[in-house]
């Protein structure tokens, strides 16, 4: 286990970063105004001012074309061509303070780019070609499943979506579902999705991300995955309370199945590892659940899910697209970690 000697770590003093995507190898701040940072640390003028307060988060297309700024925990968003503002977006209003904003942008199978996001419902997804406004694919007008949807990300190659959300007991959930057949049905999206919650996840699902085309990786969090009243646990088929799994979509099995030592937070997908942002950086291996490094002095959120009443902040962090290094919004400034 390294801490944090051999995969370097670089640290940049900018106050305030709000938001955090790469441009090349760039990074930029679309939020604060589009701040930019070259790899030197060198902070170039910023080209128009700050968004207001209710926007805190960005996220970026494939290309770099398209971003949408939005509140973390707010029902507006605004869809950017470049610098200039397009259309302004909603969300559904039901419980939008309890719980992280269902925005994403993604490339489907044959190259479009399109904007994923709940304008109807909570429980509603809605696919727009993000270029034209043309909608796509979206859930049928009373859903038989009421899911509430949450950080949504589609795959590398565009075949899957994925909604880490939550459930009412209240407890996270992960969905996936096939792109290519939602294009050509929508009541695809009304579905369990290829990852049910029981019988092949046993505890609440704290996070997820994908490794790449075909591998999705998933933390557990606190919550379920108890053993049976006999003291065993369906080790064959379910990932359990504290667990690091990783499913692949075609084989629609488990690959690997490891024990962390607690909850890992927010996760990032780095080749055969993923990065936990839980309290402080810590690279852990899909394959085994070894801790490979860890960065103790970089303090971040202790975050857990995409709901809570009491709302803790996500990390602010922007895996970079070759997957060798991560920048994070630490205190004071910007810090960029070597991760593979």
């Amino acid at each position: 286990m390294n801490d944090g000697g051999v995969l370097r770590e670089t640290r940049v003093r900018t106050g305030e970063v709000r938001s955090l995507v790469w441009d090349g190898d760039d990074l930029l701040d679309p939020v604060g105004g589009w701040r930019r940072w070259s790899p030197d640390g060198t902070e170039h003028r910023r080209e128009r001012g700050r968004f207001g307060r209710p926007y805190d988060r960005a996220v970026t297309s494939p290309s770099g074309r398209w971003t949408v700024v939005y509140g973390e925990r707010g029902t507006d968003g605004l869809l950017l061509d470049g610098r200039r503002v397009v259309r302004e977006l909603s969300r559904d209003d039901y419980r939008a303070e309890d719980f992280d904003h269902p925005v994403g942008l993604g490339a489907l199978s044959d190259g479009r780019e399109v904007l994923v996001y709940c304008p109807e419902g909570y429980n509603r997804l809605r696919i727009e070609d993000v270029a034209t406004g043309e909608r796509l694919a979206g859930a049928p007008d009373e859903p038989e499943l009421s899911p509430f949807h949450s950080r949504l990300t589609i795959s590398p190659g565009g075949r899957w979506l994925m909604s880490a959300g939550w459930v009412w007991h209240p407890a996270g959930i992960c969905r996936v579902y096939d792109l290519d057949r939602a294009l050509t049905d929508p009541s695809v999206l009304d579905g369990q999705g290829l990852l049910t919650y029981w019988p092949l996840i046993d505890a609440e699902t704290d996070s997820a991300c994908w490794l790449d085309g075909d591998r999705l990786a998933l933390a557990a969090g606190d919550i379920g995955g108890e053993p049976e009243e006999d003291g065993s646990v369906d080790g064959e088929r379910e990932l359990a309370r504290h667990q690091l799994g990783v499913w692949s979509c075609s084989t629609a099995t488990w690959l690997y199945r490891n024990d962390l030592p607690g909850p890992i937070g927010t996760i990032l997908g780095c080749g055969e590892a993923v990065l936990a942002l839980y309290g402080h950086p810590r690279l852990f291996d899909i394959r085994t659940g070894e801790l490979l490094a860890q960065w103790p002095e970089l303090t971040l959120p202790r975050r857990q899910g995409a709901y809570g009443v009491t709302h803790t902040p996500s990390p602010v962090a922007a895996l970079h697209p070759d997957g060798s290094r991560v920048a994070l919004a630490v205190k004071g400034g910007i810090a960029v970690i070597r991760v593979g």
